[in-house]
Formats: C-alpha cells, sequence, structure tokens
C-alpha cells in the first residue's frame, strides 16, 4: 500500500492514555512516565481540547509538587488552535495539518470523540512501510484516579534556637 492512499485511521496509534481537562500537571507527568509516552491528549469529556507534550508539560513546571497539584492541565494548552484530523483523512493532509501547525502529533477525532493520534513516528513508520496490521477497535484510558502530594507532617513543635554560654 502506498503512502498517498493511506488515511490517518489506518495509521494512527489506537492505544492510548489521556489525562481530563481539570486534572493536574503533577497527574499528567505521572501518566506520561508511567505509559511511556511523550504525547498526552487532554479531554473534557468527548471533546479534545488539545495534546500535551512532555516539552511544554516540563517548560510550564513551577514549583513543587503541592503547587503542581492545585493547576488544571487545560490551562498549559494556551489559547492557540488546536487541529485535529478525521480518520478518513488522508495521511499527507494529515502530514500537512501537522506541518502548518508546527506540531509532531495530533488527534484523530470522529462523532464518538478522540479515538487515536498520529504523531511524527506513526507518519514515518507508514513512509518506511512498516505499519503494524490496523486493530479493530480503539482504546482510550484516561486517568481514573486523583494524585495528592503528601508532605510530611511535623509532630514536634518547632523550638527557638537557644544561646548556650560556658561557665
Amino acid at each position: 500500500m502506498t503512502v498517498e492512499v493511506l488515511t490517518a485511521g489506518q495509521v494512527m496509534s489506537r492505544v492510548l492514555v489521556a489525562v481530563k481537562a481539570a486534572e493536574s500537571p503533577l497527574m499528567a507527568w505521572e501518566l506520561m512516565r508511567r505509559a511511556g509516552v511523550h504525547h498526552l491528549p487532554v479531554v473534557d469529556g468527548r471533546r479534545v481540547l488539545g495534546v500535551l507534550t512532555r516539552e511544554e508539560l516540563a517548560a510550564s513546571w513551577s514549583g513543587g509538587p503541592q503547587e503542581q497539584s492545585t493547576r488544571h492541565v487545560r490551562d498549559l494548552l494556551g489559547r492557540d488552535r488546536r487541529p485535529q484530523v478525521h480518520p478518513e483523512t488522508s495521511l499527507t493532509a494529515a502530514a500537512g495539518v501537522m506541518l502548518d501547525a508546527g506540531l509532531d502529533a495530533v488527534p484523530v477525532v470522529s462523532g464518538a470523540g478522540l479515538i487515536g493520534l498520529i504523531t511524527v513516528r506513526d507518519v514515518l513508520a507508514a513512509v518506511a512501510g512498516r505499519l503494524s496490521p490496523a486493530q479493530q477497535t480503539s482504546e482510550v484510558l484516561t486517568g481514573m484516579f486523583h494524585l495528592e502530594p503528601v508532605l510530611p507532617k511535623r509532630t514536634e513543635p518547632v523550638l527557638p534556637a537557644q544561646s548556650w554560654r560556658q561557665a
């Protein structure tokens, strides 16, 4: 099969890890780390708000775990339009969308919402003729738990330093 006839639905990654828009950057980082992914679709119900990259997440990091647990990933996406493609979009058109937007991943959406993600790696695999057989169904996994930082509790009051004099 030549690259010219391939579609986004044939090339996309189908098993995804996504994060809910109201989750924290701390949760997003943990999901990326545990799943070993570099792109994390941000979803609000069935709607895809954008794709968060490890680089964007790292660049926005400020403060410690407590500060990160009180922010939301939706705020890291900015106001820029985040392009999406449909499963029937040709691979060449999807690659053009990625180039025009300066992105290395775009979500693939249908009436049911997020069904896949096309990354530069997927495009390269298709060009190299190394497509894996497409699965019939997509599986999108989202964070179903909430991470809270555990800070040590002080059990003893801190006393002011005392001056000691030698006699």
